[in-house]
């Protein structure tokens, strides 16, 4: 419980700020989009180019990071009939119940494990990142709402761009050919990293909002039991199963256990989702993981 509490005192720290000193949206769009293409890269590079990674169990991280989220997936499309979901509120379940608030999950193993952890995580989310997008994208091109001024997106090009993975990608070739950038970058990108955390926790706070209608009884609801308690809880037998160690397990929880991510709205909106449904499911699930994430892990750690 005692790596929930800066998160939670930051995220009401985000709604508080965004209802008062900082009510302008494009202060937030622009924090949202500084924290996502350089603060978080940033994290990433220097966490995993000066990681172990001799010390990290990456292979329990593969099945588990990506065989809960495909199911997940694959649920909520075979069960829309008799959801009876719209193409894009589907879209926007399908995000709420897969996606990843990386910022929340890095100030929590990083509470947990310190810098290792945050590079195991950062490694985590290489793996998993890819295949979440693919699903979103996937879903949103195919039930989302299109027309001329939003056409159906390239996905690959959607991979290809993700900042997330790209400083995932340059973090591991900085570690496996243990190359040492000059003191200068150094030094700038562990500013940038410094702030990432709080940055993108200060985020997620201000995104809280709630627009509700009758059906987002079902429609929220679902995706949240998903993302809260079915996810982290197949994971981490899936991980257990394959004997990871307690840092890999913890980190297969924090990340399936984590609420969906603030950027969903933005990819709704450009896909054609429903965004007020999805900014109605990160409100609620950012609240709930709160209390669910230190329950996941202590359930983990009982069944290991």
């Amino acid at each position: 419980m005692t790596a929930i509490v800066p998160v939670l005192l930051t995220l009401i720290g985000g709604a508080v700020l965004k209802r008062t000193l900082l009510r302008s949206g494009a202060f937030w769009s622009g924090l949202e989009q500084l924290t996502y293409y350089v603060l978080g890269p940033a994290l990433f590079i220097t966490s995993i180019g000066n990681a172990d990674l001799g010390t990290i169990d990456v292979g329990p991280l593969l099945l588990t990071t990506t065989a809960p989220i495909i199911a997940a997936t694959g649920v909520l499309v075979a069960a829309r009939p008799t959801l009876r979901s719209s193409g894009p509120a589907l879209g926007s379940m399908v995000q709420g119940a897969i996606r990843i608030n990386t910022y929340i999950g890095l100030v929590v193993i990083n509470a947990l494990h310190g810098e290792l952890g945050i590079a195991t995580f950062a490694i985590a989310c290489a793996i998993s990142v890819p295949v979440v997008n693919l699903l979103c994208v996937s879903t949103l091109t195919i039930y989302g709402a299109h027309d001329e001024a939003r056409p159906r997106p390239k996905l690959l090009r959607e991979i290809a761009k993700n900042p997330l993975i790209l400083s995932c990608l340059v973090g591991l070739a900085l570690s496996i050919t243990n190359f040492e950038l000059p003191t200068a970058i150094t030094s700038t990108l562990d500013l940038a990293a410094s702030s990432a955390l709080l940055c993108g926790t200060l985020i997620a706070g201000a995104s809280i909002s709630f627009t509700w209608r009758k059906r987002d009884l079902i429609e929220v609801t679902v995706p949240t039991l998903i993302k809260l308690a079915a996810l982290p809880l197949a994971a981490a037998s899936l991980a257990i199963a394959l004997g990871a160690d307690q840092l890999t397990l913890h980190t297969i929880v924090v990340l399936t256990a984590v609420p969906t991510a603030p950027s969903a709205t933005i990819l709704s909106a450009k896909l054609g989702g429903d965004t007020r449904l999805m900014a109605t499911i990160i409100g609620v699930q950012t609240l709930l993981s709160t209390l669910s994430m230190p329950l996941m892990l202590d359930v983990a750690s009982r069944l290991a």
